[in-house]
C-alpha cells in the first residue's frame, strides 16, 4: 500500500494497518489522547534540521519579513511546543 500524505499514513495506523515512522508535530493530539503511543527503537528518533528558504532574488512582503523575524526570535518557544517530544 502506498499512502502519500501524513494523514493518510495516520489514519491507517489508527486503523490498525501497521506501524509507521512519522513526524512528532503530525501526531502530537493522538499521543496525547493516548491513541498512538511511540515505540522506542535503537536509531530512532531520526533528527533532522528545518530551515526556511526563499529566492535571493525575490523582495519579500512586509508580512513576510515579520514572519521571518518572529521565527527568528522565537525559534526555541517554537520547537519546545512543536519538535520536542511529548512525555507518554
Amino acid at each position: 500500500m502506498e499512502l502519500t500524505s501524513n494523514e493518510a499514513v495516520k489514519q491507517a495506523v489508527l486503523a490498525g494497518l501497521g506501524l509507521s515512522i512519522m513526524p512528532l508535530i503530525g501526531i502530537r493530539n493522538e499521543l496525547k489522547s493516548g491513541e498512538l503511543k511511540i515505540i522506542p527503537t535503537i536509531g530512532l528518533p531520526i533528527k533532522t534540521k528545518w530551515r526556511l528558504i526563499w529566492l535571493k532574488e525575490k523582495n519579500l512582503s512586509p508580512v513576510a519579513k515579520a514572519f521571518i523575524e518572529f521565527v527568528r526570535k522565537n525559534k526555541a518557544s517554537i520547537e519546545k511546543k512543536h519538535f520536542k517530544p511529548v512525555i507518554h
